[in-house]
């Protein structure tokens, strides 16, 4: 038998199984996709690492799936053997065969299946698996949970006055939406991060004039080269520009020391609609031009919403942006910090407002395009001091932006 297993490496809280693309007894080339894994940062299909046959599915949809476990297994293609003619037998006869008498069902069961049987109520004894050996997947007791019913004798109860009830006004119309598997792994991520990282959030304003500027006369240029100049391009140069200042930025916490990295690899929060949110990282950033910047980042953002994001895509971050600015937000505090990691930036949306500036001497009423910027740290790891020093060289690198 062939194994199929989780990959070793992934970024992100612990995959689940979303749907299996290949059933028992399905026949597979290499290379085909068998079953869809997905964390709170990346949806990922499993590849057959062998040509075969399905043999056995040991995940049911929803099972967490730890790196290095068995999937599925596979037949080798030379091992298959014609099976023997089995004789007709009645269906009492032929649910002795798929669940033998004498055995302990409850072994069976994944927690996907015990779980589906907890919310619907379904006798396991009264079902006929179609697992392997008779097993009993999630499948059959959706199956049988659709099934029409028998209906039951209802007791007769001594007749109850009817007493008078408030209304409750939540008790009308409502849509029920089944958390799906992303939605899950983001809450689990999200609440572990502010259980266990103590979050501080540091506010400054930043004028974009010098942006502005710049971009006006650069982007028709980067445009004719297929590059889209986003001002999210210019916040992940100027921010590997303030590293420079305060390199504890841009680095992991552990338990026993603080691990500062060398390379600048710049998560950027990406929306997918309802469907969550995905961080692709851009990789170097310290070492790109602006333009290959830009390049990277529509690279990066155009195949996590087609969803094309390889595990890789998503791995290996030491700082994250979330421009929350570009759906509309003013201002948003404290962001998630992405552990663990120990910053996350905050970039607010853009707009023209009276600020008052020194000319000539003289302080003047001025219109500026302004935006706010936050960082919020872990406390553990930074104080004060670095995320005000580093918010400084961040607001520097946009004001003071050169050709």
């Amino acid at each position: 038998m062939i194994d199929v297993m989780v990959p070793l490496e992934q970024e992100g809280t612990t995959a689940v199984v979303s749907g299996w693309l290949r059933q028992v007894g399905d026949r597979v080339a290499l290379n085909d996709p068998l079953v869809e894994l997905e964390t709170d940062k990346v949806s990922v299909e499993v590849p057959a690492p062998a040509e075969g046959v399905v043999a056995e599915i040991l995940l049911s949809k929803g099972d967490e799936a730890k790196p290095g476990q068995v999937l599925a297994r596979l037949r080798p293609v030379e091992e298959m053997a014609t099976p023997a003619p089995v004789p007709e037998a009645s269906d009492d006869a032929a649910r002795e065969v798929a669940q033998p008498a004498g055995k302990d069902r409850s072994g069976w069961f994944s927690p996907a299946v015990r779980k589906a049987l907890a919310e619907t109520g379904m006798d396991p004894r009264s079902l006929r698996g179609t697992g392997r050996d008779g097993r009993l997947t999630l499948a059959d007791v959706e199956r049988a949970a659709r099934a029409p019913r028998a209906a039951e004798p209802v007791a007769m109860a001594p007749a109850v006055q009817p007493q008078p009830s408030t209304p409750d006004p939540a008790n009308g119309r409502s849509t029920s939406v089944p958390h799906d598997s992303m939605r899950q792994a983001i809450a689990r991520n999200m609440l572990k991060s502010v259980t266990e990282a103590p979050h501080v959030t540091a506010v400054f304003e930043a004028d974009f004039s010098a942006i502005i500027a710049h971009r006006a006369r650069h982007k028709a240029a980067m445009a004719q080269q297929g590059i889209a100049l986003t001002y999210t391009a210019y916040l992940l140069a100027a921010s590997a520009r303030a590293m420079a200042a305060v390199p504890q930025v841009n680095a992991r916490w552990h338990d026993d020391r603080l691990e500062m990295f060398g390379d600048i690899n710049i998560g950027i929060g990406t929306a997918l609609g309802d469907k969550g949110l995905v961080v692709p990282v851009i990789r170097r950033v310290q070492d790109l031009s602006l333009s290959g910047v830009a390049a990277s980042l529509q690279d990066a953002t155009t195949r996590a919403r087609d969803g094309h994001l390889r595990p890789e895509d998503v791995r290996g971050g030491s700082f994250t942006i979330s421009n929350h600015g570009v759906s509309g937000s003013l201002f948003a505090a404290p962001i998630i910090i992405n552990q663990p990691q120990v910053a996350i930036l905050g970039v607010g949306r853009l707009e023209k407002r009276v600020v008052v500036r020194e000319a000539g001497g003289v302080d003047t009423i001025q219109i500026r395009p302004m935006a706010y910027v936050s960082l919020s740290i872990d406390h553990r790891a930074l104080d004060a001091h670095q995320a005000n020093g580093w918010l400084s060289a961040f607001v520097a690198a946009l004001e003071d932006w050169r050709d």
